[in-house]
């Protein structure tokens, strides 16, 4: 989700920098300019498929394609998948495959059911949060396939009509506390679902009040054939897996204790509340990254402090500010296998988590009125 509305916000005026930077900043700008170029040779074909969400979605999302630029690491993206990934930028709920730089070329998967149904082996699940691109999101999974030596499942984040209308309501500042009047309108993204011919509305979830990339993480994590020890998030990427566990604890609870047990989580950049039964947490934090602080929870300390970064994982941001993900991430699974991360207190879970606590209980609520 975009955190922030674009105009003269700190990620326009920190994207202008970086784009305008020398060197290494000019692969970024040749990433830009091809996923431009891609996004209007597909739109003709985004049009037939769903005119109501192409003319209202497609400046919004060439606008968070230059954004992921910002927020990740996007030359770890050959040119090859930079084009494989041009006609889905926007599509929320996705899955993506991909493995270690140098390894095979990745694969898009348009649901959780066609991600499953080759079962592939992954090591590590990891959800993008700020552009809400499948680049940002492919290009987070490649700076964690490449910290693991494994393949990675990325989750796309997504940005819809639900999205417009809560950032219209002053951004994704205190996103946390903003996400669940996001809920309110995902029946509206629903709703405009209807005209496409390749996104349609399942009916387990047309009018559920839970985004569909959140949907998409509860059912790969609650099947048995997707089984991966860590699970790394960026940004609002850390509330959608916060949404997502909730859920499972409150629906699944068999379900939700399976997965704590082989799960390893890494959050970077915002510390979100986990539900209490998952206690291997590190939280990766920028030390001038006061975007990250604002949403955050601030009785979560934390694990690791990145020296002069900020809220950007994009290795070439200026001056040196972007947080290194395969550097710390390594660092952070030395910390699980040396020593147990502090337990998190409950204290203020209950009041401080109540948005993902919302989420989860309208969902259940959801599920149980259409059975």
């Amino acid at each position: 989700m975009v955190e922030s509305a674009f105009h003269n916000s700190p990620e326009t005026v920190c994207c202008t920098a970086m784009v305008e930077n020398t060197g290494a900043g000019m692969n970024t700008l040749s990433v830009i300019t091809k996923v431009q170029i891609e996004r209007a040779a597909a739109f003709p074909a985004k049009f037939a498929d769903n005119p109501i969400r192409a003319a209202s979605l497609d400046t919004i999302q060439r606008r968070n394609a230059i954004l992921d630029a910002v927020f990740y690491d996007v030359d770890a993206m050959t040119e090859e998948e930079t084009s494989d990934l041009a006609f889905w930028l926007a599509r929320e709920g996705a899955v993506i495959l991909v493995p270690p730089s140098g390894a095979d070329r990745l694969k898009v998967f348009l649901t959780a059911e066609d991600f499953l149904k080759g079962a592939p082996s992954v090591a590590a699940l990891a959800i993008a949060g700020v552009g809400s691109s499948a680049l940002g999101a492919a290009a987070f999974a490649r700076n964690v396939a490449d910290a693991i030596g494994g393949p990675v499942a990325a989750v796309v984040s997504g940005y819809g009509i639900a999205d417009v209308l809560t950032e219209a309501l002053g951004g994704f500042f205190w996103f946390g506390a903003l996400n669940s009047v996001r809920h309110a309108f995902e029946p509206l993204d629903a709703m405009t679902k209807m005209f496409s011919r390749s996104e349609h509305a399942s009916k387990n979830n047309s009018w559920t009040r839970t985004s569909k990339d959140t949907e998409t993480v509860i059912a790969l994590l609650q099947d048995k054939r997707f089984s991966p020890g860590l699970l790394v998030g960026h940004s609002k990427g850390n509330l959608v897996l916060s949404e997502a566990l909730y859920a499972l604890v409150q629906e699944q609870p068999k379900v939700a204790e399976r997965v704590s047990e082989r799960s390893r989580i890494v959050t970077i950049s915002a510390k979100i509340g986990m539900p209490s039964i998952f206690q291997h947490v590190i939280d990766v934090v920028g030390e001038w990254d006061w975007f990250g602080a604002l949403n955050s929870r601030p009785d979560i300390r934390a694990d690791l402090v990145v020296p002069h970064a900020w809220h950007s994982t994009n290795s070439n941001f200026p001056m040196g500010m972007g947080i290194d993900v395969p550097q710390f991430l390594a660092r952070a699974m030395t910390m699980f296998e040396s020593e147990a991360p502090p337990a998190r207190t409950a204290r203020l879970s209950l009041i401080l988590d109540a948005p993902q606590r919302a989420a989860a209980a309208l969902r259940k609520s959801s599920t149980s009125d259409r059975t």
